[in-house]
């Protein structure tokens, strides 16, 4: 099962062929030229439990600066010490969610994503590959939950909202689970999974 998903991730991934950003939805608002973009990454951990595919995702603390209360992939910001972006999301996962990197076997990545907030942002795809407890970072992390990754998965189950940023209305991807309200850059990157995986 296993090697099953990680081939068709593996499948999907060739097949996500450009970038996406926070602004597809939204083609009036002009972007800056020159503007600079800040390299950050973040893990999409998948795990196998009792056979079924699931998708580790955080929702973040409401005191933060960034995109507080949001869900979110474990994740952030580049650091000089970091050697590459893999690396990036790896050493965020261990500090969010406790997830070491010895237990996940990076699968590859998704082209980058652009935020609002003015981050390069590389997801990157990684199975975990023994048990796995989640720990929360306090501060930073409100908690740590999973969905089918079926469900993310699925294109019927994005819906397009929209709310009012800056004076303008702004188009977004949502893919609701239960009590989550899963919207932003995040569905973004799902809704760009989601393609490369049913071929489109």
């Amino acid at each position: 099962m296993t090697a099953e998903i990680e081939t068709r991730l593996k499948d999907a991934l060739g097949r996500v062929s450009h970038a996406s950003s926070d602004y597809d939805l939204n083609p009036d608002i002009a972007l800056p030229e020159g503007r600079k973009l800040r390299p950050a990454g973040v893990l999409v951990p998948i795990t196998l439990m009792d056979g079924e595919a699931r998708l580790y995702l955080t929702k973040r603390s409401s005191a933060l600066k960034h995109h507080p209360g949001q869900i979110a992939f474990p994740g952030g910001k580049q650091d000089p010490e970091d050697a590459t972006i893999i690396d990036t999301a790896l050493r965020e996962a261990r500090e969010e969610i406790g997830l070491l990197e010895s237990q996940v076997r990076v699968v590859g990545t998704v082209p980058f994503h652009e935020t609002v907030t003015s981050f390069k942002v590389i997801p990157v795809v990684g199975l975990i590959e023994s048990d796995f407890t989640p720990l929360a970072e306090p501060g930073e992390v409100e908690e740590v939950f999973h969905v089918p990754l079926d469900h993310v998965l699925k294109p019927e189950n994005f819906v397009v909202q929209s709310r009012r940023w800056r004076g303008m209305r702004r188009h977004y991807y949502t893919v609701p689970f239960g009590p989550y309200y899963i919207w932003g850059a995040t569905a973004r990157i799902l809704r760009a999974l989601t393609d490369g995986w049913h071929g489109s």
